[in-house]
């Protein structure tokens, strides 16, 4: 037996039936008939209106929860920005296919910074007043972050890093977080690194004065490479979006260093690989994890090959849940395998929505509190602990450009 149609769909039928009828006389008198087209939409809308019960079902479809996301999705440091969104995308749709969190389907809004300096502020006014967002995933740099961070705390909306590194981005605000190493330990490794594995004693060191990432990493690395025996011959500076360093690197060929720390982001580092090697350098140069990205190998060319970087994570790890990332990224994206960037953003906002999870609600102070309580978290880019001063305590992984293309060197240990 055919079940009967729904009574909304018999009401429409039979409104229908009435508004061509009347249609109908319409050729047989010029009277009330003539309305009858007014009258059949008439009748046709009142007959598709939803019915109660559906009306209900709409008004009790669950709101969903929203973050937000602001990084550099185009300039200059526009791969960066794309590739730690894939990593967000990611960690978003698997917790929608779960169902989501406290019974909510969750959306992140996300903004361009353009790699301008200013922007992130703008941005994180925009998704706190305009957009009413529960939490803010920063995935770009120290200094976009250090923008963005004082409007978030003053709204007591917490915000969490996946690449900012520099010390002071969590300094003296208590809903900053981040859920990558800090500086400190990012250039103590590379300065162990530099007198252990590489053996080298005289080195040279290159700062973007414009980046807040940059000059903290070149001081703890300058502290701790003399601490460890090494010694600092030159000393030079550049800024953010320049692109010649010959007289920079001709000062520090005069120097006669054994390595070259370029502590900036991936676009300068690669110019100045290049300009090092036609002056005539041939000495080892490295960076930290501002150096990941395809461009360093893409600018550099040639001149890349043989340096070196700290970063958070490597593909090459034989971790299970790892390697399971590895797959899912390589299905998603047409075979490419990822760098730090995208597990290092899935990893914050996983981070944020086990807190969410453990609060049982999005209300910012209690969200912050859940965070702050953080422990062992079973990250794509290791163990996740937050510490009393809101920075993750985790591995370093030192890489080399070999062939062309990123391996790995070793795992260096908080």
């Amino acid at each position: 037996m055919i079940p009967p149609p729904p009574a909304g769909a018999r009401l429409a039928r039979a409104l229908l039936v009435i508004a061509r009828s009347a249609a109908t006389r319409q050729s047989i008198s010029s009277s009330p008939a003539r309305h009858a087209p007014r009258l059949f939409s008439l009748l046709l809308s009142l007959a598709l209106l939803p019915s109660p019960s559906s009306t209900a079902a709409i008004a009790a479809a669950p709101e969903p929860i929203k973050l937000g996301e602001f990084g550099p999705f185009t300039g200059k440091e526009g791969s960066a920005g794309q590739l730690s969104h894939r990593g967000v995308q990611m960690a978003i749709d698997e917790i929608n296919a779960r169902g989501g969190l406290l019974g909510r389907p969750v959306v992140v809004v996300h903004e361009d910074t353009q790699s301008k300096p200013g922007e992130s502020a703008t941005i994180a006014k925009k998704l706190v007043s305009r957009e009413k967002v529960v939490a803010i995933l920063s995935i770009g740099t120290s200094s976009e972050c250090l923008e963005a961070a004082p409007i978030a705390q003053a709204a007591h909306i917490p915000l969490v890093a996946s690449q900012a590194t520099a010390t002071e981005v969590t300094e003296k605000r208590d809903y900053i977080f981040r859920t990558c190493f800090i500086d400190p330990f990012q250039g103590a490794v590379l300065a162990k690194f530099s007198i252990a594995n590489l053996n080298v004693r005289r080195v040279a060191v290159l700062t973007s004065v414009s980046s807040s990432y940059s000059v903290g990493l070149s001081k703890i690395f300058r502290a701790r490479l003399t601490a460890l025996g090494g010694q600092i011959v030159a000393d030079q500076k550049y800024s953010e979006g320049d692109k010649d360093f010959r007289a920079q690197l001709t000062a520090i060929k005069a120097a006669r260093p054994d390595l070259i720390a370029a502590t900036g982001n991936y676009t300068e580092a690669a110019l100045i690989c290049k300009q090092a090697r036609e002056l005539g350098l041939t000495i080892p140069l490295l960076g930290g994890d501002s150096w990941e990205a395809p461009e360093l190998v893409e600018i550099g060319g040639p001149a890349v090959e043989g340096t070196y970087y700290s970063t958070h994570f490597t593909p090459e790890s034989r971790s299970p849940e790892v390697q399971a990332f590895v797959r899912k990224y390589a299905a998603r994206f047409k075979g490419e395998h990822p760098d730090g960037t995208a597990p290092l953003a899935y990893d914050a906002t996983m981070v944020v929505a086990d807190a969410i999870t453990r609060a049982g609600t999005t209300d910012g102070p209690k969200l912050r509190d859940a965070l702050a309580a953080t422990k062992n978290f079973p990250g794509i880019t290791g163990l996740i602990t937050i510490d009393a001063q809101r920075n993750a305590s985790k591995s370093a992984e030192m890489i080399t450009i070999k062939n062309g293309k990123p391996a790995y060197v070793e795992t260096i240990a908080p």
